[in-house]
């Protein structure tokens, strides 16, 4: 029995709810809009559910022109305790979902697991590249034929997550890519690639290069407040381009507490690990080898967010420093 088909054995109702992680970035809602439409090809309708906002224009573009249909998780919630679930691109634990009691849900996903949550049925591949190469590989599992709205979605959500294919891929994603790049509207695929950046977004990148600290092979940067959720990732990938710097950390302070984006080198330092063991007993933390991120709540005492920014900024490099002793020692 094929991963999509024991998915389904676990669905007992004809109608479910998807939801995607805080902010969803294109992999998520991708990964959220091609299970649905799969779904609908086994007569089961779903909703698609969503806390925070999508704060990329490009992001928008792309729900927009898809014809994706997104709800606030303040519209779903009577739909979260009647009605079976499934969370992609996240799971229960993660700083970048709403604390959920109830793990008897279906989950897809592509990130390590930091937590011990026993799910009703689970698909986690923490070795592939981006969720929605897993939601794909149903179609090509089952013999769905996949629709140009379908593969348009999933060719963006892939190029994103693994910055074009260059960064955690696996040759399921290389065969998703190549088998349905040739399916898909490139001509909206290019318009988002080349709509990434806002004027107001440039105002982030100055201050988060003004206050740049580096430590040998390590760099720490603060964006400034209230930084869309989806740049903070972007001025983390922009830093790791530095000759110099093997991992770096980028915070943005938010009204409830700090947000953090890790980027390393391949083969250099665990970003995953350094989030999880930095943020243990503030905050949480964790994801890929090469791109983690985490949140710590606190105040809105501004004193209090100035010094937790400090701690966190502490901790992480503690955390970098004990995992390049842990290497020498492997060696």
């Amino acid at each position: 029995m094929s991963m999509f088909q024991k998915l389904l054995e676990n669905i007992h109702g004809n109608h479910v709810y998807i939801r995607t992680h805080n902010f969803p970035d294109p992999d998520a809602i991708a990964s959220a809009f091609a299970l649905q439409k799969l779904l609908e090809h086994y007569s089961i309708s779903s909703r698609i559910c969503y806390g925070g906002k999508i704060d990329r224009f490009s992001t928008n573009q792309m729900v927009e022109q898809l014809g994706i249909q997104m709800h606030d998780i303040e519209e779903c919630r009577d739909m979260l305790l009647q009605e079976d679930g499934i969370l992609v691109d996240t799971q229960i634990g993660n700083s970048n979902i709403d604390s959920m009691r109830n793990a008897d849900l279906i989950c897809v996903d592509h990130h390590p697991a930091f937590y011990d949550t026993v799910y009703r049925f689970s698909d986690v591949r923490p070795n592939v590249g981006a969720c929605v190469s897993i939601v794909a590989s149903y179609y090509l599992e089952e013999k769905v034929e996949i629709p140009t709205d379908v593969a348009t979605a999933i060719v963006y959500g892939l190029k994103i997550d693994t910055a074009n294919l260059s960064r955690g891929v696996t040759k399921l994603d290389l065969e998703v890519f190549y088998q349905l790049y040739p399916l898909a509207n490139l001509d909206l695929i290019n318009m988002w690639e080349c709509s990434t950046l806002q004027l107001s977004d440039m105002k982030a990148y100055a201050y988060a290069i003004s206050n740049i600290e580096v430590i040998g092979d390590v760099s720490f940067a603060n964006t400034g407040s209230s930084c869309p959720e989806a740049l903070i990732a972007n001025i983390s990938d922009f830093m790791l381009s530095i000759a110099e710097v093997r991992i770096c950390i980028v915070c943005s302070v938010k009204e409830s507490g700090i947000k953090l984006s890790i980027r390393s080198e391949r083969n250099s330092y665990n970003s995953g690990e350094i989030a999880y063991r930095a943020l243990q007993d503030i905050g949480n933390g964790g994801g890929h080898y090469a791109m983690a991120g985490g949140f710590v709540p606190c105040s809105k005492e501004e004193e209090e967010k100035e010094q937790l920014v400090l701690l966190i900024k502490n901790r992480m490099f503690q955390a970098v420093e004990e995992e390049r002793q842990r290497q020498a020692l492997e060696v």
